[in-house]
């Protein structure tokens, strides 16, 4: 990869927001976050960065519940924060696409969970 390049992980909410029998996901979540920090310095001057979204509305949902369930599922977990909505997957990839677009962000968690940390 060329000096100024790019490298994005996604993060999740679970390493600030664990739930029970969530120990594993949380765990993974904040090492991965700890890695960006130590490879935004080993890798430097390429940038290296992470996405933490929240609860997204992706097809893994289609997989976890009924039809029905899921949007009920998804309308309790909206209520909750307070934009009122979840994120869909555009909005994950506009906070992608920004870190790999501004070229003096490095090393730094970008949450993308539409106030779920303050909730």
């Amino acid at each position: 990869m060329k000096a100024g390049g790019s490298i994005t992980f996604t993060s999740g909410i679970a390493a600030y927001r664990p739930a029970p029998g969530g120990s594993l996901a949380a765990s993974v979540n904040g090492a991965l976050e700890s890695m960006v920090r130590a490879f935004a310095l080993e890798l430097a001057p390429i940038r290296v960065n992470a996405v933490s979204p929240g609860w997204v509305d992706t097809p893994i949902w289609d997989q976890l519940a009924a039809p029905e369930a899921k949007q009920a599922r998804l309308a309790q977990m909206a209520a909750r924060l307070p934009g009122s909505r979840i994120a869909s997957p555009a909005d994950i990839a506009n906070a992608i696409s920004y870190l790999i677009a501004d070229d003096f962000v490095t090393g730094s968690v970008l949450h993308a969970e539409g106030g779920q940390l303050l909730v």
